[in-house]
């Protein structure tokens, strides 16, 4: 006998979850606004973030190039927010107010950042991939490009999620 998928939510809960979501990530996360980091968009594979060069993120002042520490921080910000997307749609049969108590524990246990061209852009996007989503742990790949497109730099980084 096989058993069916559980049920998906509704759509307007599906919209409270996204609302709640970006509201967790761009509001309540202090540092996440320190760094104008803004959820544009929900996708097919996921969200996507995105943020604009300031003078304050600039690391090397002759050059202008977004500080190393910044693209870390990005990077594994969209890990995490790639697992809580992904912990919702595991979840979906549950209410937003649901899913969104299961985000209290998640941390960053480990985090590779490979640095691969400078940090030059008018903007910047990161995206992720859940490469496994377990019990406990969860795993991701990470990329940031410029507004042109260009790859500036990938992470992976592993998490508690629960």
């Amino acid at each position: 006998m096989t058993q069916s998928p559980p049920a998906r939510r509704t759509a307007h809960e599906q919209t409270r979850f996204e609302r709640a979501l970006t509201e967790l990530f761009e509001q309540q996360i202090n540092f996440n606004q320190k760094l104008g980091l803004r959820l544009v968009e929900f996708g097919a594979q996921g969200p996507v973030l995105r943020f604009d060069m300031r003078p304050d993120l600039v690391g090397h002042y002759l050059y202008g190039r977004l500080h190393g520490g910044v693209i870390s921080s990005a990077l594994d910000a969209m890990g995490g927010l790639a697992l809580m997307w992904a912990i919702g749609e595991k979840h979906r049969d549950e209410s937003a107010q649901q899913v969104m108590s299961r985000f209290t524990r998640l941390g960053t246990i480990d985090l590779r950042v490979d640095y691969l061209r400078q940090g030059i852009g008018q903007h910047f996007v990161a995206t992720a991939e859940v490469l496994r989503l377990g019990g406990r742990v969860g795993t991701t790949q990470m990329r940031l490009v410029n507004d042109e497109g260009t790859l500036i730099a990938t992470a992976a980084g592993a998490y508690i999620v629960s």
